[in-house]
């Protein structure tokens, strides 16, 4: 059982993925993440040592610390931070106790970082279904400062190249379109994300993006109010916004409303 300065992997993993979601910052050693170049997903790598130079830069209302085993190193940050007014726990165990039944997301999938830590993707601009969908992953799962431009579609991969952002879901780049996959597919594979609840929500965002709404009954829902976004909004990062509240609903339902039912007026009871 945790302390009350701890957060087990379970509670931390039913965080993870939602808006409430900490920021969560490993303090691995690099010997130790050489050992397991991979991330508890959304996380940062910062170095301990430096912890009295990088306090005070940490935006998040409250932070959960990862180290090798959940000992001297998260505690000893989470205690600084303590210190800095930042709401800090350590993540019971460590890696290593969070590897043993959680999602991690491998350093070699990930873009290089701009100058101020943030990875930055390009794609056509007015979005529809995957390039909302594949931007609220990113964001919840991968990197939660990313960045997100926009571009006429003629121009994604000039803009990728000299503004140093990777693109997605355009045609001949690695994050795209694999046979009957969408981007969103694949990139819930390449991050090593294939949970359930997000294997269901791909075959939704997979039925809505390729036209197959027999695949998903919930597709067809999913569809409407994406189309209905992108009337809606004439800016993109505004549309993106608005996009990120409606699949965060629909994770939720993948994870954890998927046999609820709803019906009016309720059965009455028998006299």
């Amino acid at each position: 059982m945790p302390s009350f300065l701890e957060i087990s992997p379970d509670k931390l993993n039913r965080l993870i993925g939602t808006p409430g979601a900490p920021c969560i910052i490993d303090v691995r050693t690099e010997e130790d993440f050489a050992l397991d170049p991979r991330f508890v997903p959304g996380s940062i790598r910062r170095a301990h040592a430096e912890v009295g130079s990088w306090a005070g830069s940490v935006d998040a209302d409250s932070v959960v610390v990862v180290c090798q085993k959940g000992s001297k190193l998260s505690h000893g940050v989470a205690a600084y931070l303590r210190h800095a007014g930042i709401d800090a726990e350590s993540l019971e165990g460590g890696f290593e106790a969070w590897i043993t039944g959680g999602l991690a997301v491998p350093e070699e999938k990930l873009p290089r970082r701009d100058a101020e830590g943030r990875t930055v993707w390009v794609t056509r601009a007015r979005p529809k279904i995957d390039r909302i969908a594949c931007p609220w992953l990113i964001r919840r799962f991968v990197d939660p400062s990313a960045v997100f431009l926009f571009v006429p579609a003629p121009e994604v991969l000039a803009v990728g190249e000299r503004f140093e952002a990777v693109p997605f879901d355009i045609d001949d780049v690695f994050w795209s379109h694999r046979g009957d996959l969408c981007t969103f597919d694949v990139m819930v594979e390449e991050f090593g994300l294939a949970s359930k609840p997000l294997l269901r929500l791909a075959q939704i965002v997979r039925a809505a993006d390729t036209a197959r709404l027999d695949l998903a009954p919930e597709a067809a829902g999913l569809l409407a109010a994406s189309l209905g976004l992108s009337r809606m909004y004439s800016d993109d990062l505004e549309q993106l916004e608005a996009g990120m509240l409606l699949y965060d609903a629909f994770f939720r339902w993948c994870r954890d409303a998927t046999e609820e039912t709803h019906n009016w007026p309720a059965p009455k009871k028998r006299a």
